[in-house]
Formats: C-alpha cells, sequence, structure tokens
C-alpha cells in the first residue's frame, strides 16, 4: 500500500513519507517538515544498519540511536531529534499503521536526565523565595510563580488561556465570566494545561507563538500562593480580545511570548548575579531553570518520582490515567503537602 492509500488502518510503504504528507495537511511548515524528513531518515538508516525496519524497530534500537548521536549533537538537541522520533511513532501509533511506540520510554528518561544535569545552578528555596520577593510587576511576578510552582514550560505558560484556570473566588468569577474547561469541572483552584497547541496553528482562535510538549493533556493544583500571585494579576490584566491568561501591558493586550518571559528573567536573573550573557545552562537561570528547580525540589520532597511526571506531563498513557483518575486523593493531596513555598 502506498502513501497515499488512506483507506482502513494505513500500511504505508514509506511510513517517514506518510508522515510527512499529514504533516502537510495539518498545516505545518515546509521549515518544520524539513526539519522532521531529516531526522526520521538518518533515524530510519540506522535502524536499518542493525536489521530492522521502523515498524519492527525497538526500544533497543531507539536507545542505541539516541547513543550514537550524542557525540555529534549538545543534550538539548539529541532531545529535540528524539522528541520527533517519538512524535512520529506515537502519531503512526494512533492512526493505526504501527502497534507501538518504542521511543515512548526513552524520551521519557531522558527529559529527566538532561533536566537533572548536576552542572547546573543549585538555588535553595530560600534563595528563590528572595528572588520572587524581588520582582515587583504581577504580571513577572504571576509568571514566574506559575513556572515554579507548577513546572510547565515557558512555551506551555504562554499559551495559557483565561479558561484553562480555574479559580475558587468569586471575586475572579465576578470579572472573568467565562467558564473554565470541562477537564476542570470539580477540580477547583487548578489549571489544564493541553498537549495540543502547536507553534503557527490557530488555537482556540488565535494562532499560537509557541508549541506545547506534553505527551497529554495535565491537570495541575493551584496553591494558595500561586492563586494568590494570579489574582493580583487578574486585577490587572489588560481588557484584550485574546483569550490569552498573560498578555502584555506593554503591547496591550498581546498573547506573552516565550521570548518576553526569557528577556524579563534574564533581567530579573542578572540583577542577582544569575545570568550573564553568552553564560551557559549551568551559569544562567531561565525559564527552563524553573522546571529543573520544580523537578529537583520537589522529587526530592515527594519522594514519588511517578507523580512529579505527572506533573510536568512526561509520563506514558497507563501511569497518566492512574494519576487523572485518582487527581483529588492522591495528586493535590500530594502536591499541597510537598510544594515548597515562594510568599
Amino acid at each position: 500500500m502506498g502513501v497515499e492509500d488512506r483507506t482502513g488502518s494505513p500500511a504505508p510503504d514509506d511510513p517517514v513519507g506518510y508522515f510527512l504528507q499529514d504533516m502537510t495537511f495539518h498545516g505545518r511548515s515546509d521549515r518544520t517538515k524539513s526539519a522532521y524528513e531529516r531526522v526520521l531518515r538518518e533515524f530510519e538508516a540506522f535502524v536499518g544498519t542493525r536489521g530492522t525496519d521502523l515498524e519492527t524497530a525497538t526500544q533497543r534500537e531507539c536507545m542505541a540511536w539516541v547513543h550514537s548521536i550524542r557525540d555529534e549533537h549538545a543534550p538539548s538537541t539529541v532531545a529535540s531529534y528524539a522528541s520527533y522520533v517519538h512524535r512520529f511513532y506515537a502519531y503512526m501509533t494512533q492512526v493505526g499503521a504501527f502497534e507501538s511506540n518504542p521511543m515512548a520510554l526513552v524520551t521519557e528518561e531522558m527529559d529527566e536526565s538532561i533536566d537533572s544535569d548536576p552542572a547546573r545552578r543549585e538555588i535553595s528555596v530560600p534563595e528563590m523565595r528572595s528572588f520572587v520577593a524581588g520582582v515587583g510587576h504581577p504580571l513577572e511576578r504571576a509568571i514566574i510563580g506559575t513556572l515554579l510552582k507548577t513546572g510547565m514550560r515557558v512555551g506551555e505558560c504562554c499559551n495559557l488561556d483565561l479558561r484553562d484556570i480555574h479559580l475558587d473566588d468569586s471575586e475572579v468569577r465576578e470579572a472573568y465570566p467565562t467558564d473554565p474547561r470541562g477537564s476542570l469541572d470539580g477540580r477547583p483552584d487548578s489549571v489544564f494545561v493541553a498537549s495540543e497547541p502547536t507553534r503557527g496553528d490557530v488555537y482556540n482562535d488565535e494562532e499560537r507563538t509557541a508549541s506545547n510538549k506534553r505527551k497529554r493533556d495535565t491537570v495541575v493544583p493551584i496553591d494558595d500562593e500561586l492563586k494568590h500571585l494570579l489574582k493580583s494579576w487578574l486585577a490587572i490584566r489588560p481588557d484584550s480580545d485574546s483569550p490569552a491568561l498573560f498578555c502584555s501591558t506593554s503591547e496591550w493586550g498581546k498573547r506573552a511570548t516565550p521570548s518576553m518571559v526569557r528577556s524579563f528573567v534574564a533581567e530579573r536573573a542578572a540583577e542577582r548575579g544569575w545570568y550573564r550573557a553568552g553564560g551557559d545552562a549551568a551559569e544562567n537561570v531561565t525559564p527552563h531553570y524553573f522546571r529543573h528547580f520544580f523537578t529537583t525540589h520537589l522529587r526530592d520532597r515527594t519522594g514519588d518520582r511517578g507523580i512529579v511526571k505527572y506533573l510536568r506531563g512526561d509520563v506514558a498513557a497507563d501511569i497518566i490515567d492512574t494519576y487523572t483518575h485518582n487527581w483529588g486523593d492522591r495528586v493535590r493531596e500530594v502536591y499541597e503537602a510537598n510544594v515548597y513555598r515562594l510568599l
């Protein structure tokens, strides 16, 4: 069956070509498709040298390929390339062309090993608390607080819409009567982090400048400190046509972008000697550092790697379903009992 045959469960002769054609149908840019094709063809050639093909490749072939490219690329690039292969397999599994995703567990473990790089600057909770106290603007405080309290990526934070938060507060409900997502029903004081938004796509009636990288949708608790920061921000949020939770007060009402967040985080971190132009990840505090901070401190406090992986959006379907079904009993209780204080 060729790439063009789309009846029933596909069995394409050229799986990469099939995937790229579907990327075209979904409106992905030529630049994005070119990047995917280069990586996927290299991976396809690699598994071919090991006597297998894309459909029958196992986790072991995926691990061997990742190992083979580590000497040529930086860890962040290796992680990006592995994510391309992971997304390829996830899609082909979803449409029924392949039976499993051998890259899923590999990327899950990679994400943690890269983010917990021991060479990174070590910042204590009291030091981070002092840093947050020095941030004056409600928008900056709310965004930094969200990143530190939830562990989400900067793009995921910028992609949050008003409908993605459910604050149990009468004043907020009166000022923002928009109903939250159905996934937040019965889950007051929580935030929904979707897996869907993709850079360049229109999502909730607005074109996005960043992609979410979650493996699955995630609901994260909002504790009293983050609730306070969000409420303070919402009290001054511009009256905007954008559905964005976080929007600029300088470019009035425009959705916050990752570059904007990186810029003000760099400025605030530089004031404390935590950022230097030209510095690397081991030296500089960036929005991604906050994800590392969240992972390290919450994992140490809870001793529950599964819940931390759930909150980060990194876990496989079977694990995330377990925490989804036990959200109120386990995730919120463990989170609220262990999350660090920042205010």
